[in-house]
């Protein structure tokens, strides 16, 4: 998963925030419409959507309510847009935050850490009967903890924070192994095999981490 989905399309002003944001060591994917912005978000996910609202093919509106019916991944809105309704309309379709153009970047990026450091104080992720505890890398299952390895762990956190997104193999195998890894790509089947037979209440007919035939897998 990347950190920051950057949705600018003004090109000049995208380059100039990716240097700033990549010299802070985020990893950064960029769209300049809608449309693209909405695929590379449900194909890959992010750990924070940078958003303009006034965009071509889509609006930034509709990306936000998108992204809000499947999950609660930071969104901040930075646009020219200042009056007061867009703002209100942009709090209430579940924006995290709103800074207007133009912006000093100083503000922009303390903003930005700000939503990543109170993310990180969550300690566990819910999801139904599944538990993570993040600090110690753990996996409950209906109050009681499953045996896991790390790599299991890293597995189901990536699943359960792009939750409903189809993700690549090789993009869950660079992700958890390192795209210079020297293991083959066989070994995320097997680690998937592995999870299934944890978390699922029947392996064989897995209804938690879905195949996608041809491209990968998603989590439900």
């Amino acid at each position: 998963m990347i950190d920051i989905l950057l949705v600018e399309d003004n090109k000049e002003l995208s380059d100039v925030l990716v240097d700033f944001l990549r010299a802070e060591g985020y990893v950064v994917s960029t769209a300049t419409n809608g449309r693209t912005a909405l695929e590379r978000y449900e194909m890959y996910g992010a750990r924070l959507v940078i958003l303009d609202i006034m965009l071509p093919e889509l609006d930034g509106m509709y990306i936000l309510e998108k992204v809000r019916e499947t999950s609660n991944t930071p969104v901040l809105i930075v646009s020219a847009k200042v009056g007061k309704d867009d703002k209100l309309r942009a709090i209430v379709s579940g924006a995290d935050d709103y800074i207007e153009k133009p912006y000093d970047i100083d503000i922009l990026l303390a903003k930005i850490k700000g939503i990543f450091k109170r993310r990180l104080a969550t300690d566990t992720v819910t999801d139904g009967n599944i538990m993570l505890d993040i600090a110690h890398e753990k996996i409950f299952k209906d109050g009681k903890e499953i045996v896991a390895t790390t790599k299991e762990f890293e597995l189901m956190k990536l699943f359960v924070e792009n939750k409903g997104h189809t993700l690549l193999k090789q993009y869950i195998f660079d992700t958890i192994w390192g795209k210079d890894s020297e293991s083959e790509l066989q070994t995320l089947t097997v680690h998937i095999k592995w999870l299934r037979e944890k978390i699922e209440e029947d392996p064989s007919n897995p209804k938690r981490i879905i195949t996608v035939w041809g491209k990968g897998y998603r989590y439900e």
